[in-house]
């Protein structure tokens, strides 16, 4: 059974960092693409940035690869966020797909909220 745990969101202030983290279980993480996703008040949900199975490319949204950045580890992904803006505010979600990245991915954490305030 594919699970997927977010944990790391938060307050923070503008222009501060965060790391994010999904612990997964129940598949081979390389076997699977993965990555974070963000749903921000108003907007539609969509890609942060997206590990390709088999250590394949790394998809990142053009706005943000500047500040954020997944990686893989031992069983799970991190996403490193850096110079936060209040616009980042939403709640993140953990991934994964048989297949490949896209915003229908088969399996979904649960979230973890950030919220960039002063």
């Amino acid at each position: 059974q594919v699970q997927l745990v977010e944990s790391g969101g938060g307050l923070v202030q503008p222009g501060g960092s965060l790391r994010l983290s999904c612990v997964t279980s129940g598949f081979t993480l390389e076997d699977y693409a993965i990555g974070w996703f963000r749903q921000t008040p108003g907007a539609e949900r969509e890609a942060v940035s997206c590990l390709s199975k088999n250590n394949g490319p790394i998809y990142n949204a053009d706005l943000l690869a500047d500040r954020f950045a997944a990686s893989r580890g031992n069983s799970a992904v991190y996403l490193q966020m850096n110079n936060l803006k209040p616009e980042d505010t939403g709640v993140y979600y953990c991934a994964a797909d048989k297949m490949f990245c896209h915003l229908e991915m088969d399996y979904w954490g649960k979230g973890t909220p950030v919220t960039v305030s002063s």
